[in-house]
C-alpha cells in the first residue's frame, strides 16, 4: 500500500480519539498504510462566545475539513455523524459508519446528584435546544445556561462551580476515559438522544475510488440502518440544531423501530411520532415519521422558533 491517506479532523481531545480511533482500525485492515493526520481548527472551535443556534449550527464544525477535501489537501475526514447536516456538500459522501457507541445523554452534576434530586432553581449548562427543550420539559423549576467549549472545558467549567449540572453526550465521556463523571444517562421513555448521536461517520470525496475502498472494510452496516432513518428525519424537516428535534432508531431482527419528537425550546409544547420497517425501508420510514411530525402540528412549532 503506497498510498499516504491524509484525515482531516479537529483539534479537540474528542476529535483526536476519533481520527485516532480510525487511524488505527485503518491500519488493522490494511498493515502498511501510511496515514496521516491533518489538524483543523473550525469556525465553530473559534467562536465560543455565541449560542450554537445563533452562529449557525453544528455544520460550522466540518465546513473546513469538506473544503479540506475538496481543495484535494485531505482524503477523509472523521466527523461525529450528529454534526454532520441532512444535505451534505456537493461533491462528497459519507461511505461508512463505525459501530455504534452509547447514543443517549449524560447528566453530569457537581454533587452527583441525578435530575428528579437536584434542587428547584439549580443552573444546568448546555448549548443544545433539543436538550434545554426536554429538560424544561420534566424540570420547569430548573435554570438553563448557554454552555460551550470542548468537553474538558465543560467539565472544567462545571467544577469550578458556574453550574451545578451539565448535560454531555455519553459516547463523549466514555470515548475520553471520563465515563465515571457520569451522574445519570438520560434516557427513553422520557428523553430521547440527537440524530445519530453516539456514530463516528466517514467522509470522502465521491470521486476518490481509492479511499472509498479502503475505508468499505471500516463499515458498520446495521448502524448505518439505523442512521440513515434518523437522518431521514432530519431531512424531511430540514432540522438544524436551531430545532429541538430528537430522534432514536433501533434495529431488532431486522425491524428499525423509529421515535421521534419536536419541542417548543421552553418545552411546554411537543408532538411525537413513532413507526417500525424493515432494514430495507429505513429512509422511507424516517420520511414518514418526519411527516406524521409536521401533521400534528411539528410544523408550527418550527415556524414559532
Amino acid at each position: 500500500m503506497t498510498k499516504l491517506l491524509r484525515i482531516a479532523t479537529r483539534k479537540s481531545a474528542l476529535a483526536l480519539w476519533q481520527a485516532n480511533h480510525v487511524q488505527a482500525l485503518l491500519h488493522e485492515a490494511h498493515p502498511g498504510i501510511e496515514i496521516e493526520l491533518v489538524k483543523i481548527v473550525t469556525e465553530g472551535d473559534r467562536i465560543l462566545d455565541r449560542p450554537l443556534a445563533e452562529i449557525g449550527g453544528k455544520g460550522l464544525f466540518l465546513k473546513e475539513l469538506e473544503r479540506a477535501m475538496l481543495d484535494g489537501e485531505a482524503d477523509l475526514a472523521v466527523h461525529s455523524m450528529k454534526d454532520v447536516p441532512a444535505n451534505m456538500a456537493q461533491g462528497l459522501v459519507l461511505d461508512a459508519v463505525l459501530p455504534r457507541a452509547n447514543p443517549y445523554d449524560a447528566l453530569v452534576s457537581r454533587e452527583r446528584r441525578s435530575l428528579a434530586e437536584l434542587p428547584a432553581g439549580s443552573l444546568i449548562g448546555t448549548s443544545s435546544l433539543r436538550r434545554k427543550a426536554q429538560l424544561l420539559a420534566l424540570r420547569p423549576d430548573l435554570e438553563v445556561a448557554d454552555l460551550r467549549g470542548n468537553v474538558d472545558t465543560r467539565l472544567r467549567k462545571l467544577d469550578e462551580g458556574q453550574y451545578d449540572a451539565i448535560i454531555l453526550a455519553c459516547a463523549g465521556l466514555q470515548r475520553l476515559g471520563w465515563g465515571d463523571r457520569i451522574t445519570e444517562e438520560l434516557q427513553l421513555p422520557d428523553w430521547l438522544p440527537a440524530s445519530t448521536q453516539g456514530i463516528i461517520g466517514l467522509q470522502c470525496r465521491e470521486d476518490d475510488m481509492e479511499t472509498r475502498a479502503l475505508i468499505k472494510p471500516l463499515a458498520d452496516t446495521d448502524t448505518m440502518v439505523v442512521a440513515s432513518a434518523e437522518r431521514a428525519v432530519a431531512q424531511v424537516l430540514e432540522a438544524t440544531c436551531q430545532v429541538p428535534l430528537a430522534v432514536h432508531a433501533v434495529l431488532k431482527d431486522g425491524q428499525v423501530i423509529l421515535k421521534s419528537m419536536i419541542s417548543s425550546t421552553d418545552g411546554k409544547t411537543s408532538v411525537q411520532a413513532q413507526g417500525e420497517a424493515d432494514a430495507a425501508g429505513a429512509v422511507s420510514l424516517g420520511e414518514r415519521v418526519a411527516a406524521d411530525l409536521l401533521a400534528q402540528g411539528g410544523g408550527d412549532i418550527i415556524a414559532g422558533l
